[in-house]
């Protein structure tokens, strides 16, 4: 009965952890689902922009894995690399907060200045979250491979709407 609770109890932290990282993603949309009609639409885009029905199932699937990610950091917080798991947790959260206050900048505010800087700290953080992840759990570093690369592509994406939108 122990394991069956162990079992349970692991798998509602690992809701938990996906559930949070697609909350993040939420909080971003509330912003970025109003400016889309209006003032995105508007904007001039670089001719590689994907079409705007392919931003909603890539993120989700991204905040997924990144909650599946982060889990199995924290599996690791019970032994010996515990303060190793704990500051790798930590950075994650860093770079979550960054990954929703991009949507608040570069759609609530309108600003693809400031969306540049903030995906560029967000860059940053996942870089150093993946290089933490990858001597814990390196399953969790894969995990996070394909939100870094798409991140990258946003900024690329961010950069060229800041450089043709003056």
């Amino acid at each position: 009965m122990a394991k069956k609770s162990s079992v349970l109890k692991r798998l509602g932290v690992l809701a938990l952890f996906v559930l949070a990282c697609e909350l993040a993603g939420i909080l971003g949309s509330i912003f970025t689902i109003q400016a889309i009609p209006t003032w995105y639409a508007t904007l001039i885009k670089p001719p590689f922009t994907p079409p705007g029905w392919l931003f909603a199932p890539v993120w989700i699937i991204l905040y997924a894995l990144m909650g599946i990610a982060a889990f199995l950091i924290w599996k690791k917080k019970q032994g010996a690399q515990a303060p190793r798991a704990a500051a790798a947790l930590n950075m994650f959260c860093i770079q979550l907060v960054l990954n929703a206050l991009w949507s608040i900048v570069f759609f609530g505010l309108r600003s693809p200045l400031l969306g540049l800087i903030i995906i560029l700290l967000m860059l940053l953080a996942i870089i150093l979250t993946m290089w933490r992840f990858y001597f814990i759990d390196r399953r969790a570093f894969w995990l996070m491979a394909p939100y870094i690369l798409w991140t990258g592509f946003a900024t690329l994406l961010n950069f060229y709407i800041f450089a043709l939108n003056p």
